[in-house]
């Protein structure tokens, strides 16, 4: 049985990503990408599907972890009664080889330690056929893929899996390491995986030195810096939602989805985090991703991409995995890349136009986009569409969509009158005043005394706490401040947020889900601007309280059984935290930016 989400640490390399419990084990892992088929998958089933444990003999030692100071680099403290043992583990790469290392460090005495490694390539479906080398190495092979590991301690198989037992003195590392490459090319070299860690050592903490903000909540934000830059591929700059799939957002429950895609509704709030925090190559990378991903006919633009921009992520379930805790399905890919969500358009506006105020280079493919996309929401915005939540309902007129369909007008008439770009602002200013009395109208109910999740609706939603933070009303607008008494009445539970109430939603899934994250952040925003400090700081602390050991959030809270819930760790969450840090440390932070310029009426 997999570990409790926050029982979990995130190990990477800017390419894939795995999952490492207290236990010494990796329990999830995908090579070569984030979006590959995962080669431990013990996440979402059992062992036999897939996992890597280190650990003592010892059933019941004390733990302790923490993140070297800067860096990615795991450890993990093993005390038991014979001595101490410490596990670092880190991932790296080199050319087309990605390599998984893992370290055992003798602290005091001596510790009888075991390896148990199962190897399950496509989400721990396949057993490969697995070779001892002649030099003592490891190979195992299935379709594409090649695995080689290595360590000086004698492995042997044992039940379909590869095993060693040893023991670990005070002043000795003992070094594993595992690499993978595709399996029709040569035999890697194994790394040395001291000289290798020191090298990964010296290049996280080389990067996390632009990080120059400091204050109160330095250390928090930046760990969810070290956590998005670990969620970015190297290449091409996508960040993506989330390095799993399926971790339910209700354990047990059927909304399990896979988030390993990048996103267009996280774009801005991405930038400012990244932007604020002084990671400006960070911020060019992500927009130019977005740019790229976006090319083309503006009425093919999705609301997902892959992490290079692929369009095609066609979902299916895997019925061999059990679902974490017994939630099932398990899905990968994910069928909401066809919905439509008139959100986007406004998200990829607001993107270039806060790009262009913070001084990123001018980009003629972006001004080209822009115009195109306009236009094009220009012919659609009154169209129902699916909304910001991927709700698998009906299509409605929801009232964040058309919010950001105001944005997006809004943004290119700004565009246009600060950055001097031959727009048609005469035909586009009267359809943005058009929505704007149009959302005022029909998307406030003044029974609630409240915008509304759409029009001629009761039902409240989160996304609605946006309004003012998007700049389509000021803050002090009374309908802003009943919005905001509405949601803290019906959607704050336990001091934390949910996303609407899910047994009011047609979407054809019944039970509930946990807090969602980024919408409490999203609330402490709202308390900066209506100038509710206190009431903000004390929303933030008891979000940072939820962190887990080594500073992690995942995408929900579950209130009453007090656990994390969903996919872990979940960049909209430390996006989140990123930003309400930097609203609440400094003196115009990001929402109060983003806002600059709003439409008073």
């Amino acid at each position: 049985m997999a570990s409790r989400i926050e029982d979990y640490a995130l190990i990477g390399n800017c390419a894939s990503a795995g999952l490492v419990g207290k236990n010494g084990s990796i329990d999830w892992l995908t090579l070569p990408r984030f979006d590959s088929g995962a080669c431990f998958a013990a996440l979402l089933g059992n062992e036999d599907n897939g996992r890597w444990l280190i650990a003592p003999v010892d059933a019941n030692p004390r733990v302790t972890r923490r993140y070297r100071d800067g860096t990615l680099i795991l450890e993990t403290e093993f005390r038991t009664p014979e001595g101490v043992a410490v596990l670092v583990d880190a991932m790296g790469r080199v050319g087309d080889e990605m390599h998984v290392l893992r370290l055992v460090r003798g602290v005091q005495g001596s510790v009888p330690m075991r390896m148990d490694l199962k190897l399950r390539f496509d989400y721990g479906s396949i057993v490969p056929w697995v070779t001892r080398l002649e030099d003592g190495r490891v190979r195992a092979i299935a379709g594409p893929n090649m695995v080689v590991v290595a360590s000086p301690v004698e492995m042997r198989g044992e039940a379909l899996a590869t095993v060693a037992d040893f023991t670990v003195h005070a002043g000795e590392e003992i070094p594993f390491s595992l690499v993978w490459r595709q399996s029709h090319l040569a035999l890697p070299e194994s790394p040395d995986v001291p000289a290798r860690m020191a090298h990964l050592e010296e290049s996280w903490r080389d990067w996390s030195s632009q990080h120059q903000v400091r204050g109160r909540y330095h250390e928090a934000v930046l760990r969810s810096l070290i956590t998005l830059k670990a969620l970015t591929d190297y290449e091409t700059g996508g960040i993506v939602a989330a390095p799993t799939t399926s971790l339910p957002e209700a354990i047990g429950g059927p909304r399990n989805w896979d988030y390993r895609y990048c996103w267009l509704r996280d774009a801005t709030l991405t930038l400012y985090a990244l932007l604020h925090s002084g990671f400006t190559e960070e911020a060019k990378a992500w927009r130019n991703w977005l740019l790229r991903a976006v090319a083309g006919s503006p009425d093919q633009m999705q609301i997902m991409y892959g992490v290079a921009g692929e369009r095609r992520l066609d979902e299916y379930e895997v019925p061999w995995l059990a679902g974490y805790e017994g939630s099932t399905p398990v899905r990968i890919g994910n069928a909401a890349a066809g919905q439509l969500q008139l959100d986007v358009y406004g998200e990829v506006l607001d993107l270039l136009y806060q790009a262009r105020r913070s001084g990123l280079e001018r980009r003629e493919a972006g001004w080209d986009i822009e115009g195109l996309l306009t236009k094009h929401l220009a012919d659609i915005w009154a169209e129902p569409d699916d909304g910001i939540w991927e709700v698998r309902g009906p299509r409605r007129q929801f009232t964040y969509s058309k919010v950001m369909a105001w944005v997006t007008l809004d943004r290119a008439i700004r565009t246009a009158e600060e950055f001097k770009t031959d727009y048609p602002v005469d035909q586009w200013r009267p359809l943005r005043d058009k929505i704007h009395e149009e959302v005022c109208r029909c998307g406030f109910s003044t029974k609630l005394n409240s915008f509304t999740q759409y029009y001629g609706s009761e039902s409240l939603d989160a996304s609605l706490l946006m309004v003012p933070l998007v700049g389509f009303l000021p803050p002090e607008d009374p309908r802003i401040k009943g919005t905001l008494a509405a949601i803290e009445r019906d959607l704050l539970h336990d001091g934390f947020v949910k996303r609407y109430n899910t047994e009011e939603t047609d979407d054809g899934l019944h039970g509930t889900e946990g807090a969602f994250l980024a919408c409490s952040f999203w609330l402490a925003d709202n308390y900066v601007l209506q100038g509710r400090m206190d009431d903000a700081r004390t929303l933030f602390e008891r979000l940072l309280a939820l962190r887990n050991d080594v500073g992690l959030l995942s995408e929900e809270y579950d209130i009453a059984g007090k656990r994390l819930v969903g996919n872990f760790p979940q960049a909209f969450s430390h996006v989140g935290l990123v930003n309400t840090a930097h609203n609440l440390c400094m003196e115009e932070g990001p929402a109060a930016q983003r806002a600059n310029g709003r439409k008073d009426s």
